[in-house]
């Protein structure tokens, strides 16, 4: 839980806000949207979103502009935005505290607007580094392509088909566990798929064997001509 200052926080961003031609009032509006979700949370590190409830309080009525707008106050290193592509569990975000990191940049800007400008600028590096270090803090392991999961198989004596399905699976649903979790090692994961896939054609084999047994035990002598 950070101890945040609502009248610096406040008038650090708008400053930035007001120096970034990029934004648009549905930036802002989502903002402030998740500020007030910030502050419920009790400005806690990171807290979970329903997109319902962002879009009724941000007023924006478009998914396709609240999808724009949160990639882009992500890419932009106003916010940290995980989505989680599960309908029952809320996207990831992580809030900074500007009130802190630009803490020079809204004094100054009152007596220089030159100096100001130039420790935005140095204000916006220091949170890009943040943004860096919490990003890589949540990296998935993933392989580069393909063609490695490929190469890991075959060295593991595997077939290429089932390096193939592993990968279209973890690629399909962003190299989660379960589409929740985030894979710690994908070696270790893919040695569980194919102890997984072994145990399932094991158990399908067993399963025809049956079949096959017990359509021998089948009564040849069966009566036709009674009802059944």
């Amino acid at each position: 839980m950070e101890s945040v200052n609502y009248i610096k926080h406040l008038n650090a961003v708008f400053l930035l806000f007001s120096k970034d031609k990029r934004l648009n009032p549905s930036h802002i509006c989502l903002y402030m949207g998740l500020f007030q979700l910030w502050n419920t949370y009790h400005f806690s590190a990171n807290f979970y979103i329903n997109r319902d409830e962002v879009m009724q309080l941000a007023k924006i009525g478009s998914k396709t502009t609240y999808h724009r707008c949160i990639k882009e106050l992500h890419h932009w290193s106003y916010l940290v935005y995980l989505p989680s592509h599960n309908p029952f569990h809320g996207s990831k975000i992580k809030m900074f505290n500007f009130g802190t990191s630009t803490e020079q940049v809204v004094n100054s800007c009152h007596t220089n607007m030159e100096t100001s400008t130039g420790q935005v600028l140095v204000s916006i590096d220091k949170h890009n580094k943040i943004i860096k270090r919490t990003i890589n803090e949540n990296k998935l392991d993933q392989p580069k392509n393909e063609k490695e999961v490929s190469d890991f198989f075959l060295k593991e004596n595997w077939t290429a088909l089932e390096a193939k399905k592993f990968y279209n699976h973890y690629e399909g649903i962003g190299w989660r566990v379960g589409g929740k979790s985030k894979i710690v090692n994908w070696k270790a994961t893919a040695r569980n798929w194919v102890l997984k896939a072994s145990e399932i054609k094991k158990d399908k084999i067993t399963f025809v064997k049956q079949k096959k047994a017990d359509n021998l035990m089948v009564d040849i002598h069966k009566k036709y001509n009674e009802p059944l």
